[in-house]
């Protein structure tokens, strides 16, 4: 007899395992299958070289969101979130640096523009503003684009009217800032705010984090944006670390989950998604397995779903035409490595451990470094002077490494999700890695001679090993037309698949990418209401 549950949830990324938490504690009997032999998705912690664990792929801590961490209890469940003692550190071209944070931010600007400095409270207070008033809706169901007449339409008429009251309290000049934020590009909105370019570069760079684009291109801005809603042990706007990586936090809501009753399945990848009568009913295991449930939760990239998973014939034809061009692709390769001693920067030496080596370590200097390793990349498939961050963990947590020595992530950008002519990223990723490495060498002389060990994931590996479809950390891009209501697309923005009995809880929903739960919160929040109003009836 195949397995049953109310509730079949595909994929147990952090958002799969949030969804799984609340509708647990809801009363229904839910069962999680993971393709890989651990929980976490792309959050994961993992022994890369002997002796050296990381977060393989993603690597900091701000926007999980503080009402799941709340609920899920993840604190009594493990979960220890500590701040960085530099939020960022960011090399120039003149041998200078800037290093941001706290009260020093101001000084450190004030290095390069006086004008720029006094400037900074004014362009905190706006993105501010505007970052509250979007917080709020992280943890709501966007309104829903539907066909039908007032009786299908009204509810969500109604649900917009309340949000629109809530950008009606901004004054016209906040709401000029809001439009500029949404359509502009993040290099022409601080072009506008600042002169000099290290505190352009710095918070520019949050533009193009996970972004394969320039950040003058039109609506990188919402990108930056995107990346100030966090918060770290109740601060808002901070970066944090936490103790035992990014793997802590799902083992963290794995265990909450069990506690609830949720049973977890690791090595038991999914190959198809059942349909009966216009109906998902439950799913088949590479391994033969069959589930069967009342609803069926994808935590996957929408186009992982439904290109690769459920029989084309199943799908609606402008449903299917629409999700083929779900744009994916973030421009990414993401290292590991394991070092021997920290990096001693030319702009401020020292190899011992200081307080600018726990920081965000950004190598891009300008704002034209960034575009020009764009452009590059489009040309000729990786950009021969990168987009490097660094974090060293280690600093923050020596559990991670032998005594002495180091762990660092290395996110890297600009590289083409899709390399050109027909090329493999298994030819060429080592070639790469040697050139991300050797760009940080460029402003930490002692940085390639320290590595004892790496770990490569190009875009191919990204996407085979954790689904990241191009590579990409958000699931699809968070261009204005993939998000919010059309996230994956317009009609299906509340969580709700074309065939019924489907849900989605992944980053391809409201509000999008990065480690926050929201995806998996507001998702189980509509499941738990159609079981409720017996849209959906239980089957155990």
């Amino acid at each position: 007899m195949p397995a049953k549950s109310d509730v079949l949830i595909v994929g147990g990324g952090h958002n799969g395992l949030v969804c799984a938490a609340y509708l647990a504690a809801a009363g229904l009997k839910v069962t999680v299958l993971e393709r890989r032999h651990v929980v976490g998705g792309a959050a994961v912690t993992e022994e890369f070289h002997p002796g050296f664990r990381n977060s393989v792929a993603s690597y900091t801590v701000s926007l999980l969101n503080p009402k799941v961490i709340r609920d899920l209890d993840l604190h009594a469940h493990g979960l220890r979130v500590v701040e960085r003692e530099v939020s960022n550190f960011l090399p120039t071209e003149d041998g200078r640096y800037l290093a941001t944070g706290g009260d020093r931010t101001r000084r450190e600007v004030a290095k390069f523009s006086q004008q720029d400095a006094e400037r900074l409270d004014a362009y905190g207070e706006r993105l501010d503003i505007i970052a509250d008033l979007l917080r709020d809706l992280v943890l709501q169901t966007p309104p829903n684009v539907v066909d039908g007449g007032w009786r299908v339409a009204l509810p969500e008429l109604v649900h917009a009217a309340g949000l629109g009251k809530r950008f009606s309290k901004l004054d016209m000049t906040m709401r000029q800032e809001l439009l500029s934020l949404f359509v502009t590009s993040a290099g022409d909105y601080l072009d506008g705010w600042f002169e000099s370019a290290p505190i352009k570069a710095l918070y520019g760079f949050d533009g193009i984090v996970g972004n394969y684009s320039s950040p003058y291109s039109p609506g990188s801005a919402y990108v930056l944006l995107h990346h100030v809603f966090g918060e770290v042990n109740g601060k808002k706007g901070a970066w944090g670390h936490a103790i035992g990586g990014m793997g802590a936090i799902t083992q963290a809501m794995a265990k909450s989950a069990a506690s609830r009753g949720v049973d977890i399945r690791v090595n038991a990848g999914v190959r198809e998604i059942i349909v009966e009568d216009g109906k998902a009913v439950g799913a088949v295991t590479e391994s033969g397995e069959t589930f069967h449930a009342a609803a069926v939760v994808s935590n996957l990239n929408p186009k992982l779903l439904y290109t690769r998973l459920i029989d084309a014939a199943a799908l609606p034809a402008p449903f299917r035409q629409r999700i083929s061009q779900w744009r994916c692709g973030s421009g990414t390769f993401r290292m590991n490595v394991a070092l021997s001693e920290l990096p001693d920067f030319t702009c401020l030496p020292g190899k011992q451990r200081a307080p600018h080596h726990t920081a965000g370590i950004i190598i891009a200097p300008t704002l034209g470094y960034m575009e020009r390793a764009y452009f590059d990349a489009r040309t000729h498939g990786w950009s021969k002077q990168p987009i490097v961050e660094i974090l060293i963990p280690s600093t923050l947590d020596d559990s991670l490494a032998p005594p002495g020595q180091h762990v660092a992530s290395m996110f890297c950008q600009h590289v083409a999700p899709t390399l050109p002519n027909g090329e493999s990223w298994d030819t060429h990723r080592e070639t790469v890695a040697d050139l991300m490495i050797e760009t940080v060498n460029a402003f930490a002389p002692n940085f390639k001679a320290s590595v004892l060990g790496r770990q490569i994931n190009s875009p191919l590996d990204l996407e085979r090993t954790f689904g990241l479809i191009g590579g990409d950390i958000f699931h699809g891009q968070l261009s204005l037309d993939q998000m919010f209501s059309a996230r994956p697309m317009l009609g299906h923005g509340n969580y709700r698949g074309p065939l019924a009995g489907l849900y989605m809880c992944g980053s391809g929903t409201h509000p999008g990418g990065g480690v926050t739960g929201a995806p998996g919160h507001n998702a189980a929040h509509e499941i738990i209401s159609d079981f409720r109003r017996k849209v959906v009836r239980r089957i155990t």
